[in-house]
């Protein structure tokens, strides 16, 4: 018999579709209705679907239904599953309506930042577990929301930050907590991507036939419908995400939370930030930023530029965790450790060491949401650590949104101290009729 290993990576995605191996398949037959796990993809366009064939690379997982606003994406998603699993999804343009499957354990929500919430909550109250990427959600105020949320309705939920699932992370971790590197003075984090300047300006277009762009927008601002503001490129405006900040950085930033005596989200935050390239560029969102957050163990120094694809130790993003004796620098793709020199031994504090060849860790992060579905654990990143990383990239994107170089968050009271334009962003105003969830 294959085991979980093999069906990980015996499962192929290609560009195409989905495609599932004989040997998966034929396993996925041998278990048992009762034993299976029924899952809803819920925004099936990009990352969704993408996780959803994680999901499927597991022999005891089903997927019963898929929900899109685009009725093109969604019958060629619905027909990518049957034809790999010979079995057809039940297609919906409502997730409420989805929601009221009973035969139905979880949902994976992939759509734009701004309806993580709203799914989310409503997921949970309908007795569904959730995977949801990350950011878990587009404003602080609504992380609050998924997290009581969860814990209301007892249901598990794992935020799409993959990279704890990793071994180059994990094994990183494991170093910088065992004291090997000695005492961390700071951690630098970078990321640069040509996207993060996002799209050339294009005038507003016809909405595209099979499109429902106004439950595309929900509870976002009405706008006139732009493909800039569409598939692939939301994320560079603020009614659906955060940008660059968002996109990429909540991962970096979650490494460094992640060796904290006690993660916390950030007290004081020191932000520059800009948009260098002026282009002919359709943004909210900045391609230039460099934020500061002061912690209790170390600094955490986060260096963005959008336009670029070079950075240190040659590569275009990764996280350097400096400390006494040796840096140890990590991305997705492994760690190297660059001791320092001891001038009075004449040699390196610590043995130098490198693991090359990884590969992204979705699978194992998947993996991990549908075991504790069944054993009703705490997964690897639940919405208390997604809060925490989203808290990271919001409260900066907030300080250059009002033009604040220093911001203090009061977690407490759950507002930032002396600034009421700030306090002003710290919850989403839903477009009617759609109503900010209640807990």
């Amino acid at each position: 018999m294959l085991d979980r290993r093999h069906f990980l990576k015996s499962s192929t995605t290609l560009a195409a579709g989905l495609y599932l191996s004989p040997a998966l398949l034929q396993a996925r037959n041998k278990i048992a209705a009762s034993d299976k796990i029924r899952v809803a993809l819920i925004g099936a366009n990009n990352m969704g679907f993408g996780i959803l064939r994680h999901h499927l690379a597991l022999p005891e997982v089903d997927c019963v239904a898929i929900c899109d606003v685009d009725q093109n994406v969604l019958e060629r998603r619905i027909s990518e599953v049957e034809t790999a699993t010979g079995k057809k999804p039940e297609a919906y343009s409502d997730f409420r309506k989805l929601l009221e499957k009973t035969d139905l354990d979880a949902v994976i929500i992939g759509t734009p930042d701004h309806w993580h919430c709203m799914i989310a909550v409503a997921a949970c109250q309908a007795g569904k577990d959730v995977y949801v990427e990350k950011p878990m959600a587009n404003t602080i105020g609504e992380c609050d929301l998924m997290v009581n949320a969860k814990n209301r309705y007892q249901r598990i939920m794992q935020v799409g930050q993959q990279q704890r699932s990793g071994q180059a992370f994990i094994e990183s971790r494991d170093l910088v907590k065992s004291g090997y590197l000695g005492k961390i003075r700071k951690v630098n984090i970078w990321s640069n991507f040509n996207y993060g300047l996002g799209n050339l300006v294009k005038p507003p277009q016809e909405i595209p036939e099979g499109v429902n762009y106004d439950f595309w927008l929900g509870p976002a601002p009405q706008r006139d419908f732009n493909p800039n503001r569409f598939h692939g490129s939301w994320r560079h405006f603020w009614d659906y995400g955060g940008g660059l900040m968002s996109d990429w950085g909540v991962h970096l930033l979650d490494m460094a939370i992640w060796v904290e005596e006690q993660p916390a989200v950030p007290s004081r935050v020191l932000t520059y930030a800009a948009n260098v390239n002026m282009e002919n560029r359709d943004r909210d969102t900045f391609d230039t930023m460099n934020v500061l957050y002061p912690k209790k163990d170390f600094l955490i120094n986060y260096d963005m530029n959008g336009g670029l694809q070079t950075g240190p130790y040659g590569k275009p993003y990764g996280i350097g965790y400096v400390a006494e004796k040796g840096t140890l620098v990590v991305n997705r793709g492994g760690y190297e450790i660059y001791p320092e020199w001891d001038g009075e031994a004449k040699a390196p504090k610590i043995e130098a060491k490198k693991l090359e060849g990884m590969k992204e860790s979705h699978n194992a992060h998947v993996a991990n949401f549908v075991e504790c579905i069944k054993t009703r654990n705490q997964p690897i990143c639940p919405p208390e650590d997604g809060r925490i990383a989203a808290l990271h990239a919001h409260i900066p994107n907030i300080a250059a949104r009002v033009g604040a170089e220093e911001l203090i968050w009061e977690e407490e009271k759950r507002t930032f101290k002396g600034n009421m334009a700030a306090n002003e962003l710290i919850w989403p105003n839903y477009r009617e009729p759609w109503v900010l969830p209640k807990l």
